[in-house]
């Protein structure tokens, strides 16, 4: 499935006594790369909202592996799981600039109605942008 990435330098504020990245910090990182997948499949977060639809989170899972500290280079690698439907799910690679991989993730989010709060179909204009990624 399609799959995009990003790199970003930890900062300071992230970080504990310790220099290492507070693990309440990688949902921020999850989003970032959710947020750029969408950019990039050229689907901007704010016009999504502006049509009727808003995405909640519904599940996440963090593995944590090794350590990303302050100041490193990290690169969040987002790849779509499946076609969407109501949900959209994805998995993540987090790697240090070593190239280790410091965390794996998937997160799991629902197509909602913003007015309504109730679940539907992943709109059209998502899917036939994936269908032209798949073709």
């Amino acid at each position: 499935m399609h799959s995009h990435e990003i790199s970003i330098r930890v900062r300071y504020g992230e970080t504990d006594q310790m220099g290492v990245v507070y693990h309440g910090n990688y949902p921020q990182y999850l989003e970032m790369g959710r947020v750029e997948w969408l950019r990039a499949l050229g689907i901007s977060y704010a016009e999504m909202e502006e049509t009727g639809y808003i995405l909640p989170v519904t599940a996440i899972r963090i593995e944590y592996k090794k350590p990303a500290v302050y100041d490193q280079l990290i690169t969040i690698r987002t790849r779509l799981r499946n076609i969407p439907t109501v949900r959209i799910s994805f998995d993540f690679e987090i790697e240090g600039d070593n190239g280790e991989i410091l965390a794996t993730a998937q997160t799991d989010l629902a197509f909602l109605n913003s007015k309504t709060r109730r679940p539907v179909r992943c709109p059209d204009y998502i899917l036939d942008k994936l269908q032209t990624l798949l073709t």
